[in-house]
Parts: structure tokens; sequence; C-alpha cells
């Protein structure tokens, strides 16, 4: 994945595995999974248009979300962070994360850089969990 605003794998797992190991490994690091967008089935009921499973995970870790809260109440349009489960059209599944040090130095501010750069240290961790 070559992209500024995300990181991630492709993973050797079907796509249902994928989405319980990752939902798994962000408890792990203190992260609930707050929404999940089938964006697939979305896609079918609304457009009639067939695509590979897609979810979108809004993870959430509440310390580190108060923190930024604490030092920019606005902050929480860009939260939570958002965890992709994708299948392509070759059946291979992927793993991407939002890139929190991309995203939240839109803010600009020493302290949420440090709150970012642990969510980022703490999403490594769980892509390095990723079979």
């Amino acid at each position: 994945m070559n992209i500024s605003y995300g990181f991630g794998k492709t993973v050797n797992l079907t796509f249902n595995a994928a989405l319980q190991q990752v939902t798994e490994e962000l408890q792990k690091e203190g992260f609930g999974v707050l929404m999940e967008i089938d964006v697939a089935t979305t896609l079918k009921n609304k457009l009639n248009v067939d695509i590979p499973p897609y979810r979108i995970l809004g993870a959430c870790n509440p310390p580190l979300a108060h923190r930024a809260l604490a030092v920019e109440p606005q902050i929480g349009l860009l939260l939570p962070c958002n965890v992709v489960v994708r299948q392509d059209e070759l059946g291979k599944v992927h793993v991407e994360f939002m890139d929190t040090n991309a995203v939240l130095a839109l803010v600009n501010k020493p302290e949420i850089t440090l709150v970012a750069n642990e969510v980022r240290q703490r999403l490594d961790r769980v892509m390095a969990a990723l079979s």
C-alpha cells in the first residue's frame, strides 16, 4: 500500500478471519470498534452494484481519544481511526489503517502529535500481529 494517509498489508486469511483477527488485535491495544460499515452490502442495496467484501471499522481507544479531545475539542471531526478490511477482485484480503500521524498533522499541535504517535505505534503493533 503506497498512500500518504494510510498503511496496511495483505494477509493470508479469509475475509471473515481477517475481520475477526483485526478486531481482537485492536482490543489488545485498547481499541474498541464503535462502528462497522459493510460497504459491499450498502452498495448492493443502494446502487445494485456488486463489489468484493469491504468493511470499514471505526476504532477508538477511549483514553487516547480523551487526551486528544481535551487539547482540541473539534478533533472529533477526525475520529475514530478507520481500519479497512477488504477483499480484492483476485480474492486477496487486505487490512489497511488510517495513518494518524498524517491525518492528525492537520491539527498542528504538539500535544496532538504525541497522541497521534502513540496511536500509530499501537496500530503498527496490530498490523504486525496479523497473519
